[in-house]
């Protein structure tokens, strides 16, 4: 078959559709692989047969929304432009292939599916299907709320995703002799086979689903190329004493009280006798802090499986593939969220016992962020319940999973 994947956004999300690709061409598939401009060095190293979206990627995106104080307007200006070029870029290269693969983010792909008469994959890092139990992962507000039920919170993100999109989507329907959707997120679930790229033990699912979906596991990329002097520098760092080795990263992520939090984290764990390592991540978290015996600043990207594993606790923003990554290595975590499906994950982890409840960076003061992360470090509650949960996301065959369902689906 002639699979055509499309995915954006982070190393999160961009990583495992690499590893999909992979063995989708392994198992005899012919593939191409649309994603942002700065991947294109992962995506040349992982031998796919790629090519690069024509619109400014997520990276330019996240760097002009800092740069104004508009940063909604500048986010609705982004995603509408985005949409009239998926119109524009995909439809030549679907027309070419049998089935179409995308990730949710790509607001116009189920109408260029439909558009091509192409079977349609939406796959997701979260459960962002409508139901009247889970509510939208894309808000802050994870907790089941007896007033602001998630029914209805999925009609207000309804609302609001509509506003930001259908206008757009409708116009190049017309174009194409398409008729106008009153809904995206009834459209876009409605006439997709939604596939959960996450696993079943560290995410949810809601029994009120009316859409078509199945539940894979998180496709984890374990071939990534990496530096082998900062790889071997950072295990001499966590190996040469026995103190516990705590890990803090921000991913892809900024936020401007990170150089406040990162100071805090280092004094911290000096007191309490822990090492500590920064992934500096895109936006140079941890870039201010002075060197010492109990610090590494890793500013080379190190896959997450060579380095969790090693680590005693991992203080992270949340993000689907660095949630997963702690819960494969069996170790204790806490979340910083920030956007998006951050907060559900949060929450997941303080829901399973996997560790303390989400700390909000901008509001936390250094006393109680010093009881957290020795309440992370010390529970052994933590530590046997996430070692349970790693051995659970270890047995589920991810790959083969979505792979075999891509191929029952023809």
């Amino acid at each position: 078959m002639k699979l055509f994947l499309v995915t954006r956004g982070s190393q999160g999300d961009i990583y495992p559709y690499l590893t999909l690709a992979v063995a989708l061409m392994e198992r005899g598939h012919e593939v191409t692989l649309s994603l942002p401009r700065i991947f294109e060095k992962q995506a040349q190293a992982s031998g796919v047969n790629y090519v690069l979206q024509a619109y400014e990627d997520i990276g330019g995106m996240i760097d002009g929304a800092a740069e104004t104080n508009q940063k909604t307007m500048h986010l609705l200006k982004w995603v509408r432009a985005v949409i009239d070029k998926q119109f524009e870029e995909f439809i030549p290269i679907l027309e070419k292939h049998d089935v179409f693969i995308s990730a949710n983010t790509e607001f116009a792909a189920a109408s260029i599916a439909e558009y091509c008469k192409k079977p349609f994959i939406r796959t997701a890092f979260a459960p962002f299907i409508p139901g009247t139990q889970i509510p939208p992962p894309v808000m802050p507000w994870p907790k089941v709320n007896p007033v602001f039920s998630p029914k209805f919170l999925w009609k207000m993100l309804n609302k609001g995703t509509n506003f930001m999109v259908l206008k757009t989507l409708n116009k190049n329907r017309m174009r194409l002799g398409l008729p106008k959707i009153k809904n995206f997120g009834t459209h876009a679930a409605g006439t997709a086979n939604n596939f959960l790229m996450f696993s079943k033990y560290l995410g949810n699912t809601d029994p009120t689903w009316i859409y078509k979906w199945d539940i894979g596991g998180y496709c984890f990329n374990d071939t990534l190329q990496y530096d082998e002097t900062t790889y071997k520098d950072l295990m001499a760092f966590i190996e040469k004493d026995k103190r516990p080795t705590v890990f803090f990263t921000l991913g892809s992520c900024n936020d401007k009280n990170k150089d406040r939090f990162c100071g805090w984290l280092l004094d911290i764990c000096e007191k309490q006798g822990y090492k500590l390592i920064v992934g500096s991540g895109w936006s140079k978290t941890g870039a201010n802090l002075q060197g010492n015996d109990n610090l590494y600043i890793i500013d080379a990207p190190i896959p997450h499986s060579l380095i969790f594993p090693k680590c005693d606790a991992v203080i992270h923003h949340g993000g689907a593939g660095t949630t997963h990554s702690v819960g494969r290595a069996g170790k204790p975590q806490m979340v910083l969220p920030l956007i998006i499906d951050q907060h559900y994950w949060g929450n997941r982890v303080f829901q399973l016992g996997v560790g303390p409840d989400r700390v909000k960076i901008s509001k936390i003061s250094k006393k109680q962020l010093e009881i957290k992360i020795y309440d992370l470090v010390n529970n052994q509650s933590y530590k046997k319940k996430a070692a349970e949960l790693g051995e659970k996301i270890k047995s589920e065959k991810s790959i083969e999973n979505i792979c075999n369902y891509i191929e029952a689906l023809i």
